[in-house]
């Protein structure tokens, strides 16, 4: 029996909302604190989120909102996506980054110098594919496109929105992003179906930002900065984790697969700095490091499946579904609602992949009430939120791409690369003309 809607059992989001971005605007525009959107600690918030929620609906005992907050953390999506998240974590910490400077150097190798930007932004779409990360990619290969600008005179905002537009893609597609983990196992669905449901919407976009940057870079007068020396070997373990994840292969396989070939190429090439036992330690330690960096992503799972457990008791996702009943009808209709709803949550906490986690049990219950399947809510959750993460001025994906600029002497601003960002806005187009062009003449 479905509860009865109860709009005042949403003010824990409200709060999370108010606090994290009213305090973001204050720290990073007001306060002039760099980074300052990025100081705030989201766990904390979420904290806070979930005492508001603790001491909402007297009816229910202290401990019968523990016995509900356990349900919903203890859930086997959550459990799941937490041990991804860790062993992403692992891979990443193992692999390191002189191999995906390796990738991008590579790539960049081979291809005729008039087709700089253009190679940056298919770069940045293999290797933010291959490791699952926009903010990692961005940080990897925007000091390359730098150097680039300088030297060809290609437009910087250009060579740095290419990055950004490229990191995008990967972090939408990739099998072991953050976001696809989360969207994926949030709404029940095997990331093969919600990949190849996410590439028929992805790929145009991709190819028609490739062929707008050719149309205005193809015809400069080019000289590239001299390509440093790259390690072939350390390809191996991005192109065994994309190939894995393309096939089908589980995630947690996939993963695997990553770390033990990260790790013996580690050893073997002398990655680690040391030898001998103080090598084994040093891998150990990387690992361990980059599990730990998943810390915060972890707790937001936690939290916000806590929260949304407390919330969904209490009839608040009753109201927030006969709000979005009432303003989009139809399986369409609930399709554009549900992204629109992911986007609302991005621009608020200014990160995409907690705007998914905290969407998720919305969606879920949108998709039972629309009839639209799990890989196709997998997908507009994990599209829509990339769409608005990838242009708001505030996000990490934007911040890091400025203070790469900035570290190496050069002046750019947030609004000088939003225009040249072709790849969200042509997403967005992609998608709204598959939901309304495509998927109304067929089965969602």
């Amino acid at each position: 029996m479905s509860k009865k809607a109860n709009p005042a059992a949403l003010l824990p989001i409200l709060v999370f909302l108010v606090l994290y971005l009213g305090l973001g605007l204050i720290f990073e525009y007001v306060l002039k604190i760099p980074m300052g959107f990025y100081s705030i600690p989201i766990v904390v918030i979420f904290l806070i989120a979930l005492l508001v929620a603790c001491c909402q609906n007297r009816a229910l005992s202290f401990d019968e909102k523990l016995t509900l907050m356990g349900r919903g953390v203890g859930d086997k999506n959550i459990i799941t996506m937490l041990l991804i998240f860790l062993a992403a974590g692992m891979f990443v910490g193992v692999v390191g980054r002189s191999s995906a400077e390796s990738v991008a150097y590579f790539m960049l190798s081979i291809i005729p110098s008039k087709f700089a930007v253009a190679v940056l932004f298919v770069v940045s779409c293999f290797v933010s594919t291959a490791m699952g990360t926009s903010v990692g990619t961005i940080t990897l290969i925007v000091p390359i496109a730098i150097p680039i600008a300088a030297a060809s005179g290609y437009s910087l905002p250009l060579c740095v929105a290419s990055v950004m537009g490229g990191a995008m893609f990967g972090d939408n597609l990739s099998f072991i992003s953050d976001t696809t983990i989360a969207a994926c196992n949030g709404q029940g669905c095997a990331m093969k179906d919600k990949f190849r449901e996410n590439f028929h919407i992805a790929f145009p976009a991709a190819l028609a930002s490739l062929a707008l940057i050719l149309v205005l870079t193809l015809n400069a007068d080019v000289h590239p900065a001299p390509i440093p020396a790259y390690n072939l070997i350390q390809i191996i373990p991005y192109v065994l984790v994309l190939i894995g994840g393309i096939i089908g292969i589980n995630v947690f396989v996939v993963l695997l697969i990553g770390i033990v070939s990260g790790a013996v190429i580690a050893l073997a090439t002398g990655a680690t700095g040391q030898t001998g036992i103080l090598a084994v330690k040093a891998l150990l330690e990387n690992m361990g490091s980059g599990a730990a960096g998943m810390f915060e992503t972890s707790m937001v799972a936690i939290l916000v499946s806590a929260i949304c457990a407390l919330i969904r008791e209490y009839g608040g996702f009753e109201a927030l579904l006969g709000w979005i009943r009432k303003a989009f009808r139809g399986k369409r209709g609930g399709q554009i609602g549900m992204g629109l709803l992911v986007g609302a949550m991005d621009i608020a906490t200014a990160n995409n992949t907690v705007a998914i986690v905290m969407a998720n049990p919305i969606a879920k219950e949108m998709s039972e009430e629309y009839g639209i399947t799990p890989r196709k809510a997998a997908s507009i959750l994990d599209t829509f939120s990339c769409i608005f993460q990838g242009i708001i001025p505030y996000g990490a994906q934007m911040l890091v791409a400025i203070s790469a600029a900035h570290e190496l002497g050069y002046a750019i601003s947030a609004f000088d690369i939003i225009p040249n960002l072709f790849y969200p806005y042509l997403l967005a187009v992609s998608s709204f003309f598959f939901i309304i062009a495509i998927d109304g003449k067929k089965k969602a």
